[in-house]
């Protein structure tokens, strides 16, 4: 399989325009949180107050400066157990990956195991630090704790690949596959597991069956595939997947095709 171009996995917790944290204005008032807050200035209230405005799912709430200046002030109390997690969720959407890694670091030597989703998050900020081994170990201990999330696998097939390591990708995808047979982010992730593996055809098997999948992708869906994620941008980033996924397609028809003619 020398000189193709790469087939693409994407990456169930982000993509693409996924990283374009919010810069679109917000107008609904909140000036009756500040003075509930200046009322009752506890890092509890902090943390509910960024929550609310850290939810995709409620786009009239949804204010990353607001939620991360409400984290920072709950930061102060070291008990309330995914302050730090969260801080380094919008760190992360920011692009700060630094700054990203040393908030989840500090989570996990306050909380450790009792706060799981704290390894998935390490696990994609290294992913895209590069740090795949790194990465690989986050995903593998998020995942004893919830072996059946399939968000979580693609991303550990996500970063198994970009290591060089696309059997162990397929592995790990199939383990959870029959559960999620419909998920078009397993099903493009098995595609290029196999086209990596030179296995053509049933990689263009899974590509078409992923370009079947996508079509039924919903907004819903989007913002649940990418929690924290601005709702504003979700119509954006059906796009860039479903292109990711046409792409991929493409790619490994072609290389079909000529392993096809060259027999």
């Amino acid at each position: 399989m020398k000189n193709r171009h790469i087939a693409r996995v994407v990456c169930a917790a982000i993509i693409g325009v996924a990283l374009l944290w919010s810069a679109f204005p917000r107008t609904v008032p909140y000036a009756y949180e500040d003075v509930r807050y200046r009322l009752d200035p506890t890092p509890a209230r902090a943390f509910a107050y960024g929550e609310r405005h850290f939810n995709a799912t409620d786009p009239a709430h949804y204010d990353l400066v607001r939620a991360e200046n409400f984290f920072e002030k709950a930061a102060i109390d070291l008990s309330l157990p995914y302050v730090n997690h969260e801080l380094a969720r919008i760190s992360f959407l920011k692009g700060d990956f630094a700054k990203a890694l040393a908030q989840i670091d500090l989570q996990i030597s306050l909380h450790g195991t009792t706060t799981p989703n704290s390894y998935y998050v390490r696990g994609l900020i290294e992913g895209f630090m590069g740090r795949y081994a790194d990465a690989v170990k986050d995903y593998k201990t998020y995942i004893e704790a919830d072996p059946t999330n399939w968000a979580a696998t693609n991303d550990l097939a996500w970063v198994l690949l970009k290591d060089k390591r696309p059997a162990e990708a397929l592995v790990a995808i199939d383990k959870v596959l029959p559960l999620w047979p419909h998920s078009a982010w397993l099903l493009n992730s098995r595609a290029t597991a196999l086209f990596e593996l030179g296995r053509l055809k049933e990689a263009n098997a899974a590509a078409r069956a992923a370009t079947e999948a996508i079509k039924n992708v919903t907004e819903a869906d989007w913002l649940q595939a990418y929690p924290g994620n601005d709702p504003l941008i979700a119509q954006q980033g059906i796009a860039a997947f479903k292109k990711a996924v046409e792409e991929n397609m493409h790619t490994i028809s072609l290389a079909l095709e000529k392993s096809t003619k060259g027999r």
